[in-house]
């Protein structure tokens, strides 16, 4: 077993948002989050106002404790009131990712029993079709859109003191495939996310006069809790981005002066090889912090000595609120997903009999710490699969720990492709392609790309030679998931190769 080599941190009894913006009415009239495309701004007294009357507002219609709001949107300022408003009065937010098709929402709606939903304006329609047939009883926009229900009016007299909750109530249901499968509901408390919030804030020396860059999204873990969480906790300044673009983002780094960018793998290959970036001035940026997917040590070299700082990575899941390894300033090791963070412990384990592994020696990645979920939702053997009763939880990825106590990922257990730091599940997109008439077979795995990290590749038998082409295929699977989803290329096989059990066998697939 490694221990964290970084000191324990206090994980104080208290609920999330009390815990989050603890210091907003001191903070008062700096600025707490920043649209970046048009400089709007929340000030964090403004922030803690507004989540004050939304809680209020909320009560007041009849939201009660453990009730769900679903909350699809790009990030805004906004984004943090709804949030925090929502767990102020006892409720769950069930975050939703704004590329999902109608029906994937609709799926995560049902099964997250979802009473209530914000969005923006131009997701509406989507919204509209997506919550029929659903427990949702009203939608609501931020902002203003013809037809439509401004989030304002839920405001109502602001809330004297937050619902009462436990450390382990349910405060955000985000939505994982885990190890294999489909996306399920996973169940992270107060506790969860205040932990791991603490154990950021102090293993990467956050400070309050720090300037974060928003590009990830709030809707995935990663943004939600380092991020948004982490900063409004610290007391930084975050300047929200609705999606990427790299002369905005460079733009917005110059203008604000940011400290600190948290970002995905291609984005800092966009930092090291894209000739505008040295058009802008990047001279306040200290560290560029890498997560969601792994970054080579190679690329991590060329875009700090390019950038003039740190190019550091963690390691983290949906599971883990998210974060288990990071990377402290001053520790960098080319390649690295970091230590283990604070209050966390870790076992590299032999996949195959589950013995103990030590200094250097490959293995599944076993993390316990009060960040691992409760488990997921209505899906008990999925959490037992997940986490064992004594509380370590699989991760599905293979790495080592050096004498250093430093993480290296090499190889995932897990059949999930990374796909820019979101999670495509073949299983998925196998069962989609077998609905289409031409398809007999069909496997999907993931490809090594230095943009991307993996693109989701198709195996595919026909049924008959010549029955549908490349594009007709990926086009058919276009119309039905997500972008991130999409097959990137369509390879025609004459068989899915198997194990006597009928289990793919991805490896020969990917080695091909």
């Amino acid at each position: 077993m490694f221990i964290s080599p970084l000191a324990d941190v206090d994980i104080p009894d208290v609920p999330l948002t009390d815990y989050v913006l603890a210091r907003a009415d001191e903070l008062g009239d700096k600025p707490a989050l920043v649209d970046g495309a048009s400089g709007r701004t929340l000030t964090y007294a403004g922030l803690a106002s507004a989540v004050r009357s939304l809680a209020g507002g909320l009560i007041a219609q009849g939201f009660q404790k453990g009730d769900v709001l679903a909350l699809m949107s790009p990030n805004v300022p906004e984004f943090a009131i709804v949030f925090h408003g929502v767990a102020a009065a006892g409720g769950v937010i069930t975050t939703i990712n704004p590329t999902y098709t109608a029906p994937e929402i609709h799926k995560q709606l049902v099964d997250s029993g979802a009473t209530l939903m914000v969005t923006v304006g131009p997701l509406l329609p989507l919204a509209s079709a997506a919550a029929e047939g659903t427990s949702v009883r009203e939608i609501y926009v931020l902002g203003e859109a013809e037809g439509a229900t401004p989030v304002t009016a839920l405001f109502g007299a602001p809330l004297a003191a937050h619902v009462p909750v436990k450390a382990g109530d349910l405060v955000v249901l985000p939505y994982s495939s885990g190890t294999t499968g489909v996306n399920k509901g996973v169940l992270l408390t107060h506790r969860n996310l205040i932990a791991n919030v603490a154990q950021v804030l102090s293993a990467a020396n956050v400070r309050e006069d720090e300037i974060f860059i928003a590009v990830l999204p709030f809707f995935h873990i990663y943004g939600m809790q380092v991020l948004m969480n982490t900063g409004l906790r610290a007391g930084t300044t975050i300047i929200t981005m609705p999606r990427f673009d790299l002369v905005e983002f460079l733009r917005l780094h110059q203008e604000y002066g940011v400290t600190r960018s948290f970002v995905a793998p291609p984005i800092v290959v966009a930092l090291a090889k894209h000739p505008i970036v040295d058009d802008y001035d990047l001279s306040k940026l200290e560290q560029v912090f890498s997560g969601a997917a792994p970054l080579s040590a190679e690329l991590s070299l060329e875009a700090g000595a390019r950038l003039g700082c740190e190019i550091v990575q963690g390691f983290g899941m949906t599971e883990l609120s998210p974060v288990s390894h990071l990377t402290p300033p001053g520790m960098f090791k080319p390649g690295s997903c970091g230590v283990t963070a604070p209050n966390t412990q870790s076992r590299i384990v032999d996949p195959e009999t589950g013995a103990d592994l030590g200094v250097d020696q490959s293995g599944e990645l076993l993390v316990r710490g009060p960040q691992v979920m409760d488990g997921y939702l209505n899906n008990p053997e999925a959490t037992a699969s997940t986490i064992d009763a004594d509380g370590w939880l699989r991760t599905g990825d293979i790495g080592y720990i050096d004498s250093d106590g430093h993480l290296f990922i090499v190889d995932r257990l897990k059949e999930l492709i990374k796909y820019n730091g979101f999670q495509v599940p073949p299983a998925e997109l196998e069962a989609l392609l077998l609905t289409h008439p031409a398809v007999a077979d069909a496997a999907v795995v993931g490809r090594p790309d230095e943009s991307a990290g993996e693109i989701p590749v198709a195996y595919v038998v026909l049924r008959e030679e010549g029955m549908a082409s490349a594009q007709e295929i990926q086009d058919y699977v276009a119309g039905q998931v997500a972008h991130y989803k999409q097959i990137r290329e369509v390879v025609f096989i004459d068989a899915i190769p198997k194990s006597a059990s009928g289990k793919i066998l991805r490896r020969l697939l990917r080695d091909a």
